[in-house]
């Protein structure tokens, strides 16, 4: 019965240690690539946003009907044309990382000061030097607070593509919930949790390299 097994039997951990560097290995991937492309898409959405803002609000409330579809439900609508594949894995997670990105891009755009922008236009630099030299890397450290959430979340909710046969170490956890058996259960849980909480304290310390202009204690 599972109130006598012990929380974690290492015999099994070390029994099963090719499976579980292989499901983290999917893990990885399948968070990166979707924040890659999520990241990927949202950039021109935000800046399209941006030159036509009417686009904005229906583009959001777009973004936000997908964002707040449960995810075993969007995955299962994705079935009938992408099957049980790794692809509707994919189109799910980038789906969820597009509010949050898109929002996040805009936000750091807006808050750029004109008057920055102004001596930009006033020293020569065009719309797209101005963008890349002057206007994405002061509004930086909101983006990348974008995909820090957009990565936690995602690392979350790779989990729940177990269901469908490509959830990294979700298979963990659904096999030890199918099985009763507590330490695949506890192995899968606590590896998610390292893994995110390292992205959030990877992307936040590659933040403050980037601008170490708004890392705390700046004016």
């Amino acid at each position: 019965m599972a109130s006598q097994q012990p929380w974690v039997d290492w015999q099994w951990v070390v029994g099963h240690r090719p499976l579980i560097v292989e499901l983290v290995g999917e893990h990885l991937e399948l968070t990166v690539l979707a924040v890659a492309i999520g990241t990927a898409v949202s950039f021109p959405l935000a800046l399209a946003a941006r030159r036509w803002t009417r686009l904005y609000p229906p583009l959001l409330t777009a973004a936000g009907v997908v964002y707040a579809i449960p995810s075993l439900a969007l995955f299962s609508l994705l079935l009938p044309w992408t099957g049980l594949s790794r692809t509707t894995a994919l189109i799910g997670l980038v789906g969820y990382t597009l509010l949050i990105l898109v929002r996040n891009i805009v936000a750091g755009l807006d808050g750029v000061p004109d008057e920055v922008r102004e001596a930009a236009s006033g020293l020569g630099y065009g719309n797209v030097r101005r963008l890349v030299a002057v206007e994405l890397p002061l509004a930086l450290p909101a983006i990348v607070a974008g995909v820090r959430i957009a990565t936690v979340t995602t690392i979350g909710l790779v989990t729940v593509a177990a269901l469908i046969g490509h959830g990294g170490l979700g298979q963990l956890i659904l096999d030890g919930l199918n099985r009763d058996f507590r330490t695949p259960l506890v192995v899968g849980s606590a590896l998610s949790v390292a893994m995110a909480a390292t992205a959030d304290v990877g992307l936040l310390l590659a933040q403050r390299r980037l601008s170490p202009w708004s890392g705390p204690g700046r004016p």
